[in-house]
């Protein structure tokens, strides 16, 4: 096992570009992430890497290592999801990834109550508004608010996510309420979510004509949604928001719904996965958790604004 488990770190250092970071994804140290390094090398009688002060690339049979060492990794992985079907207690990791409001709001807070269900298994969570590549980043679901591109992943839609644009009385008093989506396009502060590749440089309305592109803009934006949501609560502009989001702050009226005939083109939440994942029960249980728990959070997020 000990081996094996030099394997996975060798793989993750390859993979992020660093021990130290190789090390810290499989919670190591860096120094315990080193040690597995130089004992394997040790057993091969090779060197895996090229080493300078600014850098850490495979040399070129570290680079063929790699490629065989993932296969074993995988084929391994494989038959203990196949055993673990006969199993009535999956165990093992499952590293997931979330937006981070989604994460903060629907998928966290279920984790602990998951794991308590299931002690053998570990969730490993991490969160990004940004794009995360699923496979490069060892992840085992990846899941989203919004519209996925990735077509070779395999996608379990969980429900569709009401949107809405909302601002705080204190900015719709100065700036003046929006009557018409044109409105928007008129001096209105519009706060994006943006970062490089960022799909999000405009806002789909449901008008009288049906859903039209709207390309709003604003004195700055961020990669971050909940520092959007902060601004608006600060009364700094106009945001675009899943209902499920801003529903507290719209029944205590720290926010207000514009356009409410306007509405946004609802968000998918669901999730991605490796089709070579659907078979490990371990993440089966976890996707089918989230989906069920997940959907009451968003039903109960609509209710409190009606």
């Amino acid at each position: 096992m000990a081996y094996m488990e030099s394997l996975r770190v060798f793989c993750r250092v390859v993979e992020l570009g660093s021990i130290t970071s190789g090390g810290r994804d499989l919670r190591l140290t860096p120094a315990v992430a080193s040690k597995r390094i130089k004992e394997l090398e040790k057993h091969l009688g090779v060197r895996l890497f090229n080493r300078t002060t600014r850098s850490l690339t495979p040399t070129e049979v570290g680079q063929q290592f790699y490629t065989e060492a993932l296969r074993i990794l995988e084929t391994v992985d494989e038959a203990e999801s196949i055993v673990a079907r006969f199993s009535d207690a999956p165990r093992g990791t499952v590293r997931v990834t979330a937006p981070m409001a989604a994460g903060r709001r629907i998928i966290a807070p279920l984790v602990p109550e998951f794991v308590d269900q299931n002690p053998n298994i570990d969730v490993r969570m991490r969160m990004s508004d940004r794009k995360v590549d699923i496979l490069a980043d060892g992840l085992d679901v990846a899941f989203f608010v919004g519209t996925p591109h990735d077509s070779s992943l395999k996608l379990r839609k969980i429900a569709d996510c009401e949107r809405v644009l909302c601002a705080a009385p204190e900015y719709l008093a100065q700036a003046g309420t929006p009557e018409h989506p044109d409105d928007l396009l008129q001096g209105h502060n519009c706060l994006l979510l943006r970062y490089p590749r960022s799909p999000e440089y405009y806002w789909t309305l449901n008008t009288e004509a049906g859903y039209r592109k709207f390309e709003v803009s604003g004195k700055y934006d961020a990669d971050d949604s909940d520092v959007l949501l902060n601004w608006a609560l600060d009364a700094r502009g106009i945001v675009n928001k899943p209902l499920f989001e801003v529903a507290e702050h719209l029944q205590l009226g720290r926010l207000v719904e514009i356009l409410p005939d306007a509405r946004p083109m609802p968000s998918m939440f669901g999730c991605l996965y490796p089709h070579k994942k659907l078979q490990d029960p371990k993440i089966r249980l976890l996707v089918d958790f989230v989906a069920r728990r997940g959907l009451e959070t968003l039903k109960a997020s609509s209710t409190l604004t009606t």
